[in-house]
């Protein structure tokens, strides 16, 4: 029998996002294939420092810990551009971080997100913009990993907290282009948003994620009714510069989508930041590079989608 691959959740990572390539690629820019290739072999047995996305996907699979009986429902698989020779120090460093990946595609240096649904996955993570833009342009859903360096992570902390921005993220950009046209004048887009405040948006490139991870978080809310020394794993968050009444549209769609999050911040203009830094995410995605600018201490996700990219 096949491996049920189509009833998992599966997050696709690129090595770039998983780990800190940063010495790696230097090597490969500075010096070509032939010594990157005898680099990685002779560094074979040196884990790679941990990435920007590797906090996310450490707790991500923790999940399966907490379902058993489902036969490990989330799988993570592994991208990367090395040929397989050279993609061995990255399943070393697999191992030795203990993450429960085993399943991986090594193109040599090609792009490879157009396999993304044989391996049925949700999301791509990857630092490398053109793969991420190129995805998105097949319909797939993906974000580029901001930060090169790990993130200081507490190792204490069994949380997973996920936010998103809601426009051109978890919606589509319908609404972002209403305010474009007019100018940005505030009046109008109000008034618009106002007129359709009972009409869901259609879902935009992430809001598959939140569709799945709310599925888990409803898998959580069972278990610790029945076990109550269960701890909840999943926490999300919807952080946006929409405000009201604005925000009406959000809790519309959010209930059209059959999805629940834990916390809402209608900020109406006011820095991310300051609601990013205290919450402490774990992963953060933003379709606007001027929120993500200012967010030094926060796994940030780029994703370069809709009119707010163009």
């Amino acid at each position: 029998m096949p491996y049920p691959i189509d009833k998992k959740f599966v997050i696709a990572v690129a090595s770039s996002a998983l780990f800190d390539l940063t010495e790696s690629d230097s090597v490969f820019r500075q010096q070509g294939e032939s010594k990157y290739r005898e680099y990685q072999e002779k560094n074979v047995d040196n884990p790679f420092e941990k990435g920007v996305a590797f906090p996310f996907i450490k707790r991500l699979l923790s999940l399966n810990d907490s379902f058993p009986d489902e036969h490990q429902p989330i799988e993570v698989v592994l991208m990367s551009k090395n040929s397989p020779e050279t993609g061995t120090r990255a399943f070393r460093s697999i191992q030795y971080y203990k993450l429960d990946i085993s399943r991986a595609c090594f193109t040599s240096g090609k792009s490879n997100f157009q396999y993304l649904p044989a391996f049925n996955a949700t999301l791509f993570l990857s630092a490398n913009l053109s793969d991420v833009k190129s995805a998105l342009e097949m319909g797939y859903s993906a974000g580029r990993v901001l930060n090169k360096h790990f993130i200081q992570d507490n190792e204490n902390d069994n949380e997973l907290r996920i936010a998103f921005d809601f426009d051109g993220v978890l919606a589509n950009d319908d609404s972002e282009k209403i305010y474009k046209a007019s100018g940005g004048n505030m009046k109008e887009y109000f008034q618009h948003e106002q007129q359709h405040a009972t009409e869901a948006l259609p879902l935009g490139p992430v809001g598959p994620l939140l569709q799945k991870i709310s599925v888990f978080q409803k898998m959580e809310k069972r278990k610790a009714e029945t076990d109550t020394s269960y701890q909840r794993i999943l926490k999300t968050a919807i952080v946006t510069a929409r405000n009201a009444p604005a925000h009406e549209r959000v809790v519309a769609s959010l209930k059209e989508w059959g999805v629940e999050v834990d916390d809402a911040f209608f900020l109406g203009g006011i820095d991310k930041s300051r609601i990013l830094n205290i919450m402490k995410p774990h992963i953060f995605f933003d379709d606007q590079m001027t929120h993500l600018e200012h967010i030094d201490n926060v796994p940030a996700v780029h994703i370069p989608f809709g009119i707010a990219n163009k």
